[in-house]
């Protein structure tokens, strides 16, 4: 059974099993297919996010699991929402989650590719070797295979399973009646196969303005699957696509390019959510009705992905963007693959979740706290420790003189197998979280107080002697003794006291921009009332200016935090520049969480 590294290195889980990979497992022990190939074809019309997550996860560790392959496709049959701009963080997306771990199942296509004609076995010529990504490669599209996709349903219309119809969209769906009564047949049904080829060659010239005629199949209006009473296979849009130009005016629906995108790509698996269930008749439909010359793919479905306080549906997201309640895709509280990856979350500790969630066939909604364990055990064992104040309080240790600096060691990662330390420097002055003082504390308070003794990680133990207020009141300053006897080496290094508190020099840190975010909304199923904006989070983004230990100068972008006492933490890849670092708080240490009111 084969394991997954962690991002420490070390074996992580056996690889998972379930009823998709069950019957993957008996047609490899059959020798039905020379090659799993299995697609993540995503429709460019927004960016990615955590649901996405466990799809790729599920298709590549399929092919990776079986010396297979996985094809990204971008089934992109919409040029009216679909963009560049979603092709371009879909691929990278994808690339960075599946990095070092699946990235040699990937399946592209040379750049530039588009096939005009089908070989002999019903492929494409460039199906014959795959290439691996780099500049010379790329996904793959349906809108390459429009020609073809075009070619079959000419050949349906021959077949006389396919018609023009001249029905307006209103019309259309009233003929198709509903679930609890049966649709009724169009009025153009039973027009000649010369005809209904006449019509869509002129379709396909861009003879009819939007809307006019539509190509349907030719099935079954009393058919209690809605799917397949008459479904629409091809629609006028005279606009441009972002992949194939302006060379088409009439577009494939989604459902009759999808199986026909995985026919032509010789998918074995093709494998998708519960919603597409009903779906599959068609599916089925459209590639036995061709007489296709190869065995056919076949289709399975598994329960997405429903993580509590989220929101997973790409439209509602799209809201969140455009009304400015966050800053974009790629904004640390969007559950967006990109917005993750912005937050600090590793790619091992996603992969990691999405496995652990398991592949079923029953909705639920997962606990986001099980992400969040996820993603906190996978940085416990990788993140380095260091030291910062988020919300500094000058603290002046009066036994210390001024430019003296006392060297305390720090240890780097407990977790690791031979831990290393760091030296930090202890001076007259240092800040300590104003969180961690309390003029007058409530019970049972084990930080710091007027009288009272804490212990400075790393160094040693403090007595609070007075405080220095401004003429408002405010306290500005707190004058402390330091018990230097109780640092490493000294007599009285084991003397207990029942508080220990973060610090950083004042003299030797950095300040630095740190932004905190929180969960995006205060409810566990935001959009069961159907208004998800009404639940989210006032305090999911506090913005601070902290200071750090001077080591995090030179953090980079790969590295995690762990900010002692407070999280972890990692550079914000986007806004961080130098001279300027920003980090991101990418978790809190503990499980608990609830709305702060």
């Amino acid at each position: 059974m084969s394991v997954e590294p962690n991002a420490s290195g070390a074996a992580a889980t056996p690889a998972p099993t379930d009823f998709v990979r069950d019957i993957v497992a008996q047609h490899v022990t059959e020798k039905r297919y020379a090659k799993i190939v299995t697609r993540f074809p995503p429709e460019p019309n927004g960016y990615l996010h955590i649901g996405h997550a466990k799809s790729i996860c599920l298709n590549f560790g399929i092919a990776r699991e079986n010396n297979g392959q996985c094809n990204l496709r971008f089934d992109d049959t919409n040029p009216v929402k679909e963009d560049v701009e979603y092709v371009d963080s879909i691929t990278t997306d994808v690339q960075w989650l599946i990095a070092g771990w699946a990235d040699h199942c990937l399946g592209f296509k040379p750049k530039g590719a588009h096939p005009e004609a089908v070989t002999s076995n019903g492929r494409p010529d460039f199906f014959r070797a795959p290439v691996a990504p780099g500049a010379n490669a790329e996904p793959f599209f349906a809108s390459d295979y429009f020609e073809q996709i075009y070619g079959y349903a000419v050949e349906l219309i021959k077949r006389g399973k396919a018609y023009v119809c001249d029905l307006s969209p209103e019309d259309t769906e009233a003929y198709r009646g509903a679930p609890d009564r049966p649709g009724k047949d169009s009025p153009f049904r039973h027009r000649s196969v010369a005809e209904n080829l006449d019509l869509f060659t002129r379709m396909r010239a861009g003879e009819f303005p939007d809307g006019a005629r539509t190509l349907r199949a030719k099935i079954d209006n009393s058919s209690p699957n809605m799917w397949l009473r008459d479904p629409l296979l091809y629609r006028i849009r005279h606009v441009a696509h972002h992949h194939a130009g302006d060379k088409w005016c009439i577009y494939p629906l989604y459902d009759f390019a999808h199986c026909l995108s995985d026919y032509l790509e010789g998918i074995t698996h093709s494998i998708c959510t519960l919603e597409f269930d009903a779906h599959r008749a068609l599916y089925d439909w459209t590639l036995e009705s061709l007489d296709l010359p190869r065995s056919l793919p076949h289709q399975y479905e598994f329960a997405k992905l429903n993580l509590g306080y989220t929101i997973v549906s790409k439209r509602k997201l799209l809201q969140l963007v455009q009304d400015k309640s966050v800053a974009g895709w790629d904004d640390p509280r969007m559950p967006t693959i990109s917005g993750l990856r912005r937050r600090g979350i590793p790619a091992s500790a996603l992969r990691r979740f999405v496995t652990g969630v398991g592949v079923t066939k029953f909705d639920s909604v997962t606990d986001v706290a099980v992400f969040e364990h996820a993603v906190r055990e996978e940085l416990n064992a990788s993140a380095q420790r260091r030291l910062a104040v988020l919300k500094p309080i000058k603290l002046v240790l009066t036994n210390i003189a001024p430019g003296e600096v006392l060297e305390c060691d720090a240890t780097n990662n407990p977790q690791d197998e031979t831990p290393t330390t760091r030296k930090l420097a202890l001076t007259r002055e240092v800040f300590i979280d104003c969180d961690d003082f309390a003029e007058v504390p409530p019970p049972k308070y084990f930080r710091l107080k007027p009288g009272g003794e804490v212990r400075l990680k790393y160094a040693c133990i403090i007595k609070c002697d007075e405080l220095v207020k401004d003429s408002s009141g405010q306290i500005t300053e707190l004058r402390c003794t330091a018990d230097l006897t109780t640092r490493a080496g000294g007599p009285n290094v084991d003397r207990k006291v029942k508080g220990t508190i973060h610090w950083v020099s004042a003299t030797q840190s950095i300040e630095t921009e740190v932004r905190l975010y929180d969960r995006l909304f205060t409810v566990p199923e935001p959009d069961a009332d159907g208004e998800f904006k009404k639940h989210l989070n006032p305090r999911s983004l506090e913005v601070v200016t902290a200071r750090l230990e001077t080591s995090l100068g030179a953090a980079t972008l790969a590295e995690r935090f762990q900010f002692e006492r407070l999280g972890y933490f990692a550079l914000d890849p986007k806004d961080s520049a130098p001279g300027r670092l920003v980090f991101n708080r990418t978790i809190t240490l503990k499980d608990a969480w609830a709305p702060k009111k």
